[in-house]
């Protein structure tokens, strides 16, 4: 069987790292950046330098011909107030945007997309650590408190839209548009990750800040299970949600004991099944920074 061919997006990238050795060995792969080399300046192998910001699309179209998946990791980090963070998020949400069109003009099958946590940080911050509220649904409303989370929010509805695809881009109205050519009708199947903590903990990575750390021990995801979870989202024939649209929000986290964010349709839709867990994985840490300081307490974060 000849296999997939997987288009992966911010390929120099830290997240893209951590798969990319699984990806090489399951997948024919075209790697795309805007360098190439990752953030040690080691060159990663096999990368085309574009840029999917520019709006001219026939400019890099031509990597999407013939591929089954895209997965978009690609990012522009923008180091400044965060007040002024929209306008380097603007170009993130228009190189979304790039991603979902050129894929559904290629008639790709599959884009899988890595959105955040900080789509839905506001619960997070105002409900979940004052214990208002247990666990964030991937399906509970997005609200954000930062230009990033918002960007991060602005591709899953984008996302949305191109699952309903041609020609449900319909008049506000109501009225639906007659859109002819090849992809007249066609849906594309989209899944939305909301990445977690995907670097290996150590206390003093965090301040010395317990809060913080507890906080990470319920939002780690390995290197393995980030691979398996965006493998099945490629991989994964159905993907309808119970109104017939291949569209879905997941969760990219290990299977943490301090989880507040929920995995059950990763699991249920794409079969996820993480491997590892924070509180297992780094119980030397837990042991010497949580559960052998009494005024620390063992529960989650702000709770004693």
């Amino acid at each position: 069987m000849a296999k997939r061919k997987v288009l992966v997006t911010g390929a120099s990238g830290y997240v893209a790292s951590l798969m990319l050795p699984g990806f090489r060995e399951k997948y024919d792969l075209v790697l795309l950046d805007s360098r190439k080399e990752d953030r040690t300046g080691k060159a990663v192998p096999g990368i085309e330098v574009v840029d999917l910001i520019d709006p001219d699309r026939k400019k890099y179209a031509k990597y999407f011909e013939g591929v089954d998946a895209v997965v978009h990791l690609a990012h522009k980090i923008q180091r400044t107030d965060p007040i002024d963070h929209f306008f380097s998020e603007k170009q993130n949400v228009e190189m979304a945007y790039n991603i979902f069109r050129t894929s559904y003009d290629a008639g790709v099958r599959r884009v899988v997309m890595a959105s955040s946590n900080h789509a839905a940080d506001w619960y997070e911050h105002n409900m979940v650590h004052t214990r208002k509220k247990e666990v964030v649904d991937p399906y509970d409303y997005p609200l954000s408190d930062n230009f990033y989370g918002w960007a991060k929010a602005t591709y899953e509805h984008m996302g949305f839209l191109f699952a309903n695809g041609f020609p449900n881009f319909s008049h506000p109205s109501g009225r639906e548009l007659l859109v002819e050519g090849a992809n007249a009708g066609r849906k594309l199947g989209v899944i939305m990750v909301r990445i977690g903590h995907p670097r290996e903990l150590e206390f003093k990575n965090y301040g010395s800040d317990e809060a913080t750390f507890k906080r990470v021990l319920g939002c780690y995801f390995s290197a393995r299970d980030a691979t398996q979870i965006f493998m099945k989202s490629i991989e994964t024939e159905n993907i309808d949600n119970e109104h017939g649209i291949p569209f879905h929000v997941v969760y990219g986290i290990s299977n943490n004991t301090r989880a507040f964010w929920s995995l059950a349709n990763a699991r249920k839709v794409l079969g996820y099944a993480p491997e590892d867990d924070a509180e297992v994985k780094f119980a030397h840490l837990v042991r010497e920074h949580i559960t052998g300081n009494p005024k620390s307490g063992v529960g989650r974060v702000g709770l004693k």
